[in-house]
């Protein structure tokens, strides 16, 4: 078996359209690429991307070239439909070649839609309507972090600026993608927990919805395993760069596990809650709800459930009594790295339930209802939301 505490060798992998680089200062190995396009758009957040040094070694190596650039770096966390079309907007009007993301999953997220509208007109809604495009501009993805999986996947998430809807669609992949965990070596404490378990409900996720499959399955129990066998020992040494590698790596192959398959109910609930209240990190809002979840799930899928959760504790048995000790097992975790927050952190109350229920059941249905493994009940979302409150 691979020793998972050791730092995962530099490989290249072609996963449907999108061409994956991974390992350490491997960025000049996309420079082949570069090469075909003098003009680019870089999008952004505030900060991070200058942060991890990523921004400058994508400056440098399109100087080497002459290339020529624009930048947008106006994306927020859980970024807004207005951002992205704001900076399809100027990706058309500056008459890029190509965009370049650099950032985590809300930027890249953002550039994916983005990409789209600056090649193909139109807005967000027409994005959302319509099935995938075909007209749409080369992206690079430079990840940040090692718990989207939208350097590797077909999805982006943006919340609406009206209603406060989140939505996922069913986009695109990026042309190139780029995972140096050297990037990540400047996530905080606590966004290097959150993103983490995001990749972590990722697994638990695609391994347990109704598109399910043996590969899947594989992926997933492999992305946990070493997200408990790596985590916990980074939190002690956040400059640990091949614990960085290989939760990045964990998290890359959980981006292929949603692909292959789905998330479920627990990354709808957190739609909402984080839409609702966009200051709630992302990976947090799993976190919070998912124990709950992991109940419902393993009474229903004990068998695939199980198989996951035993990376966490080899006793959890198969069968539908131990739903209560899965929750237990998730909740453990979470609570051993520090994640102990409630719902009413985030201001919310037992008053919201009627507008998080109405949210999810009326506008967001589609990102659950074929993939859930459990039919789904009022009573069971408000005891879900009672448990993170």
């Amino acid at each position: 078996m691979y020793n998972l505490s050791s730092e995962p060798e530099r490989f290249v992998l072609q996963y449907y359209d999108v061409k994956l680089f991974f390992g350490r200062k491997i960025l000049r190995e996309i420079k082949p690429f570069i090469q075909e396009y003098k003009r680019f758009g870089i999008l952004t957040g505030r900060s991070s991307a200058k942060i991890s040094g990523a921004y400058d070694d994508v400056i440098n190596l399109l100087r080497e070239f002459d290339a020529e650039y624009i930048v947008y770096d106006k994306i927020s966390p859980n970024p807004w439909v207005s951002e992205a079309e704001k900076a399809g907007e100027t990706l058309w009007r500056e008459g890029v070649e190509a965009v370049i993301a650099i950032g985590g999953g809300s930027v890249i997220d953002a550039a994916k839609v983005a990409s789209v509208i600056a090649s193909g007109g139109g807005g967000f809604k027409d994005v959302f309507r319509s099935r995938r495009p075909r007209n749409m501009m080369p992206l690079i993805a430079i990840n940040l972090t090692h718990g989207t999986g939208t350097e590797i996947d077909r999805y982006a998430v943006l919340t609406t600026d009206d209603t406060r809807e989140k939505h996922g669609l069913d986009i695109r992949y990026p042309t190139i993608s780029v995972d140096d965990p050297v990037y990540t070596i400047s996530l905080p404490k606590d966004h290097t927990i959150y993103t983490s378990l995001d990749a972590f409900y990722h697994a638990y996720e695609a391994a347990t919805s109704n598109y399910r499959n043996i590969f899947v399955e594989t992926l997933s129990r492999e992305a946990i395993f070493i997200i408990r066998e790596n985590l916990p020992v980074l939190l002690k040494d956040l400059s640990d760069i091949e614990r960085r590698a290989m939760l990045l790596y964990a998290s890359m192959i959980a981006g292929i596990a949603i692909d292959q398959s789905s998330t479920h109910l627990n990354h709808a609930i957190e739609h909402v809650l984080s839409g609702l209240e966009p200051r709630l990190p992302h990976g947090l809002g799993l976190a919070l709800t998912g124990p709950r979840v992991v109940y419902y799930t393993h009474k229903v899928r004990p068998i695939e459930s199980a198989r996951i959760l035993r990376t966490l504790d080899p006793n959890i048995k198969p069968l539908e009594d131990d739903a209560e000790k899965a929750m237990r097992i998730v909740k453990e975790f979470q609570e051993s790295l520090g994640v102990t927050q409630r719902l009413e952190d985030y201001g919310f109350s037992e008053n919201d339930f009627k507008k998080i229920y109405s949210y999810l059941t009326e506008r967001l249905r589609y990102l659950y209802e074929d993939s859930t493994p459990f039919q789904i009940s009022e009573d069971i979302i408000r005891d879900i939301i009672s448990y993170a409150l």
